[in-house]
């Protein structure tokens, strides 16, 4: 085998977590993975691969070896989509992650309308509330909200944005309407939880002065489209981004509680949080990529 399947082979046997995972990926039997593995050892007399029954974990000579093949894998990918978009046809892969419930609601339905006119794009979705690495991922994109801390990472505007605290109207009915944010004390709230963080601590802003109000959940998620339909069933109040509720707001299935003072739950929060797209730092994108992050946003104007 030529040095750049070795280096497929290699990337493929990390992305998937073992020989195993990566043969059956690969339509190619342990036998097979494990011969070429040590024949990939031998050729560079270095051990890339620590192995026990059980794991298998990269040494300092593989992990820098992973990476490096990476960029090989990715220029060579670039050369060839570039190749083929002189022909006018637009191609390669698209690989983007975004949190679930703005991802089933919305990047889903685009993509799908995407792949129709673009069908020789292959996309790859990968939908989760934590913050994904973009280089470890191989991800060429990802969709998030908040205001972000600087990075190496380049952002692209979506849509402006904003924290909302929301309830149904038969909740309200039953529980009242809270008057103040400590009344929320009395209430049922409904919380998000990511990587052990609780994000119960909710803020609100009156004249210049940000009080933070800590809410005691009686339910904790951590899938924010699981969050919306226990709110859209009545079963308490949660801080969502008003993208994931705008639907229910305007057709009457939630309702916003301190419109004009709540602004979040994360100290980066401020009237305006972001929707972004986010992008590893790149000299060139790759045309499918920046093709349709223009496609979303437009998709998203009539959403």
């Amino acid at each position: 085998m030529g040095k750049i399947e070795d280096m497929a082979l290699l990337v493929e046997v990390v992305d998937a977590g073992g020989l195993a995972a990566a043969g059956r990926r690969m339509n190619l039997s342990p036998a097979t993975m494990t011969a070429r593995l040590k024949a990939l050892e031998e050729r560079y007399q270095t051990r890339l691969f620590n192995r026990s029954t059980r794991s298998i974990a990269l040494t300092r000579a593989g992990e820098e070896f992973y990476h490096s093949a990476l960029r090989v894998l990715e220029e060579m990918n670039r050369a060839e989509e570039t190749l083929t978009q002189k022909e006018g046809v637009l191609s390669g892969t698209l690989r983007i992650s975004a949190p679930s419930d703005f991802g089933r609601q919305y990047l889903s339905p685009a993509l799908l309308a995407f792949s129709v006119q673009y069908p020789q794009v292959k996309s790859s979705v990968y939908l989760c509330e934590d913050v994904v690495d973009l280089i470890t991922h191989r991800l060429d994109m990802s969709i998030r909200f908040g205001n972000l801390p600087d990075s190496n990472l380049v952002m692209r505007l979506i849509k402006p944005n904003h924290r909302v605290l929301v309830a149904s109207p038969g909740y309200l009915e039953k529980r009242g309407m809270p008057q103040r944010p400590e009344d929320l004390h009395q209430q049922r709230c409904l919380v998000m939880e990511c990587r052990g963080t609780l994000f119960n601590e909710w803020r609100f802003e009156t004249q210049g002065e940000i009080k933070t109000l800590r809410v005691q959940p009686v339910t904790v998620f951590n899938d924010g489209a699981l969050l919306r339909q226990w709110v859209l069933a009545g079963a308490g109040i949660a801080s969502k981004s008003w993208w994931d509720v705008k639907r229910d707001v305007e057709q009457g299935r939630l309702q916003v509680l301190f419109a004009d003072t709540f602004i979040g739950f994360n100290r980066n929060d401020k009237k305006q949080v972001g929707l972004q797209f986010v992008y590893p730092q790149r000299r060139f994108q790759p045309l499918q990529v920046s093709t349709f992050s223009t496609f979303f946003i437009d998709w998203l104007e009539n959403a």
